[in-house]
């Protein structure tokens, strides 16, 4: 079967050893076996979009998708609750609007995918492919703004992402262990990603490098923010009531207008607070 254009792409590219792109190349069984467990073919997904009628959301609840090429699609905002979507290529994807809670997205390529009020409610994303060169381009991200990700479990190098508006109340975001990580894109990072407005109440996150991120405005009462970079990070008009900061780089951040900063957690434990704007 063929590969994806995405992964194709990654063979071709600098700093992948050729002998692991020749058996990669040359292991079409693998692949084939994978694909073979889809339920449904990209084409016929496709197909399936394309003739809907207008107003009316083609169901895949619950349905494997899982490495399909369905990059570039147009989801119609597409009842998709529960879907295994692993390891499916949704480069420049439209899943505005799509339900994906509890879908299953854990090594899926979402480049410049559109994710804008989706609803991803208990899904996960874990070690998705983000970026098409190692430059780590901002524009390349995916963008969640507005979209529903409550309890959602996310464990990816997102810098630049767009997660403005989005409900992300109970989350879990980043590595447990940093030992755990390795390879050029880290899911320790998402330096400059826009919080802005997004409600972080309760979620944990931790070990992830933030820096130049910005949470204006943002809900983080009860958050878990451990063991964070939050170099230059923005939190101007934020709610930090309760939020447990041990063992974060503060260095530099923004603190304006922020509210409940003297119930925060594990100052004493932070670094560079003296540093930090208020």
């Amino acid at each position: 079967m063929a590969m994806t254009k995405f992964a194709r792409r990654r063979c071709d590219g600098a700093g992948v050893a050729l002998a692991l792109c020749a058996f990669v190349l040359g292991q079409g069984s693998l692949f084939a076996g994978a694909a073979a467990a889809a339920d449904l073919s990209a084409r016929e997904v496709t197909q399936s979009v394309f003739k809907a009628e207008a107003g009316v959301r083609v169901d895949f609840t619950g349905k494997d998708l899982s490495n399909l090429d369905l990059a570039g699609l147009d989801f119609k905002s597409a009842i998709m609750k529960n879907a295994n979507l692993y390891g499916v290529d949704l480069s420049s994807a439209n899943l505005k609007g799509v339900n994906l809670a509890g879908a299953k997205l854990d090594r899926a390529t979402v480049i410049k995918a559109n994710f804008e009020g989706a609803n991803l409610e208990g899904a996960t994303l874990l070690k998705p492919s983000v970026f098409s060169t190692p430059d780590f381009d901002h524009a390349d991200a995916p963008t969640f703004q507005g979209a529903n990700l409550k309890g959602a479990r996310i464990l990816a190098r997102m810098d630049g992402a767009n997660f403005s508006g989005a409900d992300l109340s109970g989350a879990s975001i980043g590595p447990d262990e940093t030992t755990m990580e390795a390879g050029m894109a880290p899911s320790t990072r998402m330096m400059s990603a826009n919080f802005s407005g997004a409600n972080l109440a309760g979620a944990d996150i931790r070990n992830i490098d933030f820096t130049f991120a910005r949470f204006t405005g943002a809900n983080l009462r009860g958050a878990k923010l451990r063991a964070l970079n939050l170099t230059n990070t923005d939190f101007s008009g934020a709610d930090l009531t309760g939020a447990d900061i041990s063992g974060s780089n503060l260095q530099s951040a923004k603190f304006a207008d922020t509210k409940g900063l003297e119930s925060m957690i594990g100052l004493d434990m932070a670094k560079n607070f003296e540093t930090t704007q208020r």
